[in-house]
């Protein structure tokens, strides 16, 4: 048994990485500066975990405020046994008779509750010595289901649904675990930054197939459509057909334009077309689906919790989910959408508002014991330097992380 490790304080930090130009860009966010709000669970045995989500300026001080309102019923409290029964522990903490006011399950104070949960799961994997994948695998599926919360899902995922997928998959694990050597496929996001002029996309690009990466993502979103089309025939050009092509609108087109616009890209044959529309918008996201298959839409990046997935899904608004462990409510609600997903048939291909170090580690368990397909994991080198434990990317996959945790210890923290 690993030793007791007890929660003895939790602060915030509010950690925060100005981009070099152009960089981060998409049509709504410019110059954009990176930043993390950051949980540190102090203990009794000198471990501590550490939690991170993704925020653009400003308002990563109002979620780490909110961080230390919801931590009050972690302190004391010893990890194993948090981490026993974690998915009724998230839904209280969700349920703050008074915070939940400000969501419920969305905004800051969701993430808020993320980082505190990527904390308490980073803790849990360093008490047992082991990356937070092996952790994962190494639980029994009943552990796995205890660690979710599936209220709100009843109509179309159960604890049993879950427990059945786990157990289904668990007997063939072994014909998948070779990712665990080969490395996890990634895709290249850096290339085509909404900022970037096309002569730097075209260097970039060129470098990442130097590299070893065979797909690519570009924003669009352009008030000058003509923008978009004629950066996405360059990249196509240039990356070959044999390449897989992905568009992220980041949500800026009406319906009626990306009716039109999907129609205009359909000559450089796109793997998907990512948050085409507002991402509340439910039923413009299956109008469009009907429309423009065989086309495929991707989003996540802004779907805040499980129960809008799950309507996302029923509608046959979305093909490949991107759930973000630093947008909905941490690892735990990440997983619960996992094999949410499985259900519907759809495959898992996360948003890195971590920039990969934790989802590096979940893809895997999505892999092996959920047997979701092993597509690829988006990769942003831009906060590399700032990870004690950066992810390691080579020849276009990212290697298997190996030390404890999650990989998101700062190295700016290491003293605090």
């Amino acid at each position: 048994m690993p030793s007791s490790i007890v929660i003895q304080s939790v602060q915030s930090f509010d950690a925060r990485y100005p981009l070099p130009s152009g960089a981060g860009s998409d049509a709504v966010h410019s110059e954009s500066e990176y930043c993390l709000a950051v949980t540190l669970l102090k203990t009794d045995r000198g471990v501590t975990g550490t939690g991170i989500v993704l925020t653009l300026g400003e308002g990563n001080r109002i979620v780490c405020e909110l961080i230390e309102l919801l931590a009050a019923e972690l302190k004391g409290k010893e990890i194993e046994e948090l981490m026993s029964d974690f998915g009724a522990v998230s839904r209280r903490l969700a349920d703050h008779p008074q915070l939940r006011w400000l969501g419920p399950h969305k905004g800051a104070v969701h993430l808020a509750l993320a980082s505190l949960t990527n904390a308490c799961f980073d803790l849990w994997a360093k008490g047992r010595g082991v990356p937070l994948w092996r952790l994962l695998l190494d639980l029994e599926p009943g552990q796995v289901v205890r660690l979710l919360d599936f209220s709100y899902l009843e109509d179309a995922l159960t604890g049993a649904d879950a427990l059945g997928i786990l157990r289904k998959h668990r007997p063939t694990r072994h014909t998948r675990e070779a990712i665990l050597r080969s490395g996890y496929p990634g895709y290249d996001t850096s290339v085509g930054w909404f900022g970037y002029d096309d002569e730097r996309v075209r260097d970039n690009a060129r470098r990442a197939l130097a590299d070893g990466f065979r797909a690519f993502k570009l924003k669009v979103g352009s008030h000058d459509p003509q923008r978009d089309l004629r950066r996405a025939r360059m990249l196509r050009e240039l990356i070959g057909n044999e390449a897989l092509l992905m568009l992220d609108v980041n949500q800026q087109w009406t319906l009626p334009q990306a009716l039109e616009m999907c129609s205009l890209l359909g000559d450089v044959s796109p793997y998907w077309i990512e948050e085409p529309t507002h991402p509340d918008d439910i039923a413009a996201h299956r109008k469009l689906a009907q429309a423009i298959a065989p086309m495929r839409i991707a989003l996540g990046e802004h779907v805040p919790n499980r129960v809008m997935f799950k309507n996302f899904l029923e509608a046959g608004a979305v093909y490949f989910v991107q759930v973000d462990s630093t947008r909905v409510a941490g690892v735990s609600e990440f997983l619960t959408v996992s094999l949410l997903a499985h259900k519907f048939n759809r495959p898992i291909v996360p948003h890195v508002g971590d920039m990969g170090q934790i989802h590096q580690h979940l893809v895997l368990f999505n892999h092996i014991a959920v047997g979701h397909p092993a597509l690829f994991l988006e990769h942003i080198p831009h906060l590399r330097q700032h990870f004690r434990t950066p992810a390691r990317v080579k020849a276009g996959r990212y290697a298997t992380p190996e030390e404890p945790g999650l990989s998101c210890d700062l190295i700016e923290l290491d003293a605090r």
